[in-house]
């Protein structure tokens, strides 16, 4: 499972490097410098959207931005990739359950 590094953990948070936001309506914090799927592993949350076929859960899987399974709704705006988003103070997160529609 998503473990931080004891040294690393204890440094930044002596320097109070936290970023504070939301996780489905739920106050939680981050590292400062943290993807947002980072964050939300580090916060316990290991599912980040459902299909839409099948209503399966899907979780982070390369962290990269190659495999999608991190998509996320930021701030309002699905289908962002958590991976590729640095969280910020005041960020509402939000997992994803189906498909989401196409803005036009």
């Amino acid at each position: 499972m998503f473990r931080r590094l004891p040294e690393i953990e204890t440094a930044l948070n002596a320097a109070g490097q936290t970023v504070s936001f939301t996780i489905d309506g739920r106050p939680a914090s981050a590292r400062a410098g943290d993807s947002v799927t980072a964050a939300l592993l580090a916060n316990g949350v290991t599912a980040c959207r459902t299909t839409a076929v099948s209503g399966a859960a899907r979780g982070p899987y390369c962290m990269m931005g190659v495999c999608y399974d991190c998509l996320v709704t930021i701030d309002g705006t699905g289908n962002r990739q958590g991976c590729q988003v640095r969280v910020a103070p005041g960020m509402a997160v939000e997992t994803q359950n189906g498909k989401r529609e196409v803005e036009r």
